[in-house]
């Protein structure tokens, strides 16, 4: 039977430990590291095993989050963490040469199971409820991922557990799932506890099941989802699917959404936005502890047609993918241009048609500078506001000109609840609200007299010189009232390219000059981080609100400011209709 202690050893009573974990931690010596996990950690460090940017960034986050996670309510179970790693040689491989053979993983695979399985809340629930991992095609991620499923529906402790593959069509769904029946159907140990009918693995002691699932299913009604494995998520045009499963955990108390994928050729479907904001957790833009990143690729500037980087997307290389294999592909690419991008795509990771970030996110570290909003207190600035729709987030921006620099002072205001609302980015928007870096206003949409009267409160603390804002949506009605009842000198300004092309270089020159100021406010970092632009034939550029891999309202708001700042000082503009003229197209 199967046992939670070392693979491979059989106890009559073991299959009871792997399923009804102990409630009191148990405090076993050899529990306390794996030598396996750790040497790849280390390897990873010292750059014995060469990995790109992102990779590294996962472990220097566990390294890190075991150091002072304690401070967030995040505690270690390195029991739990061991037997995972445990469980898994119990699948057996049906497939080419190890078929018949016990599972093995990667260092790689095991300190991603080790995180995801041993990093608990203080409560005892998973810390990770999302997980997402990224590599190049065969580098065993569907079946590390059938292993998985059979873990968490049979041996998570969770009594009726519901767990399915999922993917846009049925029968895609079923690759994942059928590897898992073959598994059980492999080993002795699970096929003596596991039924399988059809498509339906189950345990009528546990009464849990594990089911393929497809958008293309005939009802997708009535799910109480205990895990969702998730393969190949780059294929996905709509976000349906995955938010069905997601909603579905509703009435869990530890579910797991588990997303495994290549890199896709078309940035506009959500896992692009899914894989940007799991980036950005690694690199500390935002902070998010319910999501589990690791993506294996390329970093900026590597040479594809270098072989010594491909390992960075390819863990397994020299395991389940094979150097000759990745050179005649390599050859092809090279002289089939049609094949390039699938080798770029497939093969090393790359996302096609990627859009290129505009800020480097360590220059604008390097802009902090010093802002002092106390020593503001009654200085004249320039203000930017992009008022957003009803449900999403407003920016101010507040532009102090101090030759030589520019300092800035930043303001976020969203609905209270898109602090309740499930949404990818909840987490972080209720920590950001905890911090005092976030304003929400009273109820479902903003409040848009709430927001006025922010506004005017800081107009009685700081001299508005002028205060720039579009007016879109509701913008003119705002724009009017605080312009005629309130006696501000509004000026309007539109979103077109030789509009916004001056502000948004002037924000290119001030980074490189180290001369724009921003203090360091997190979610004008963020949204720093997460702005491209778009550019013209003549060399124009503007944010690109549609292509950014998030929100960019701080950015577009210190853009509005910036026209202020550069309007010629002759020109003594009092009508929002002249300033369009010369700002707008």
């Amino acid at each position: 039977m199967i046992t939670s202690d070392k693979p491979g050893t059989r106890r009559t009573r073991g299959i009871r430990k792997a399923k009804r974990p102990a409630k009191k931690r148990v405090s076993v010596k050899r529990y306390a590291e794996n030598a396996v996990v750790n040497q790849y950690m280390a390897d990873v460090l010292c750059g014995k095993i060469i990995t790109g940017k992102l990779q590294r960034l996962a472990v220097e986050r566990h390294i890190k989050d075991l150091k002072t996670g304690y401070k967030r309510g995040l505690v270690f179970d390195s029991v739990a963490a061991q037997q995972s790693l445990d469980f898994m040689p119990h699948c057996r491989h049906s497939k080419g040469k190890w078929a018949g053979q016990p599972l093995e993983l990667a260092g790689w695979q095991q300190f991603c199971q080790w995180c995801i399985y041993g990093w608990k809340r203080k409560t005892g629930r998973r810390r990770f409820t999302y997980v997402y991992v990224e590599v190049a095609r065969k580098n065993g991620k569907s079946t590390w991922l059938s292993a998985n499923g059979i873990k968490l529906a049979f041996f998570d402790g969770e009594k009726g557990a519901e767990v399915y593959t999922g993917a846009t069509k049925f029968d895609q769904a079923r690759i994942i799932h059928g590897e898992s029946i073959r598994m059980v159907r492999k080993s002795p140990e699970l096929s003596e506890f596991l039924t399988i009918h059809k498509n339906n693995i189950s345990c009528p002691e546990t009464e849990s099941c594990y089911l393929p699932l497809g958008q293309d299913s005939d009802t997708l009604d009535g799910l109480n989802v205990h895990a969702a494995l998730i393969d190949e998520f780059h294929a996905h045009k709509t976000v349906d699917l995955f938010s069905i499963l997601d909603t579905g955990t509703g009435s869990r108390e530890d579910p797991i959404m588990w997303i495994i994928t290549t890199a896709g050729e078309n940035q506009e479907y959500p896992c692009f936005e899914y894989r940007t904001l799991v980036e950005q957790i690694l690199k500390g833009t935002i902070e998010d502890d319910s999501w589990f990143g690791f993506i294996c690729c390329l970093d900026d500037g590597d040479k594809w047609t270098d072989k010594k980087n491909w390992i960075k997307a390819n863990p397994n290389l020299g395991i389940s993918v094979y150097q000759d294999g990745l050179d005649k592909q390599f050859e092809k690419a090279l002289k089939i241009p049609s094949e390039q991008n699938k080798f770029l795509c497939k093969r090393l990771n790359r996302w096609v048609q990627q859009s290129k970030r505009w800020l480097s996110l360590e220059t604008w570290d390097e802009n902090k500078g010093q802002v002092n909003e106390k020593e503001l207190i009654g200085r004249e600035c320039i203000a930017g506001l992009d008022l957003a729709s009803v449900s999403d987030m407003t920016a101010l921006i507040m532009t102090f000109p101090e030759d030589p620099n520019l300092k800035i002072l930043a303001r976020f205001w969203i609905p209270e609840a898109k602090l309740e609302q499930r949404h990818k980015y909840l987490a972080q928007y209720q920590n950001w609200h905890r911090q005092g870096f976030l304003i929400a206003t009273p109820g479902e949409a903003l409040d848009y007299k709430f927001l006025i009267k922010d506004i005017l409160e800081l107009t009685q603390k700081f001299r508005f010189k002028e205060l720039w804002m579009d007016i879109l949506f509701q913008g003119h009605q705002i724009e009017q009232e605080l312009r005629e009842d309130h006696g501000i000198n509004t000026m309007v300004g539109r979103m077109g390219m030789l509009s916004m092309s001056p502000p948004a270089k002037e924000i290119e020159r001030r980074l490189l000059g180290r001369t724009l100021h921003h203090g360091g406010n997190p979610i004008l970092r963020w949204m720093a981080d997460c702005v491209t632009v778009r550019t013209d034939h003549a060399g124009n550029i503007m944010p690109d609100k549609g292509k950014s891999g998030g929100k960019i309202d701080g950015i577009t708001a210190l853009c509005l400011s910036l026209m202020g700042i550069l309007r010629p000082q002759e020109e003594n503009i009092s009508s929002y209709s002249k300033t369009s003229e010369l700002f707008f197209v």
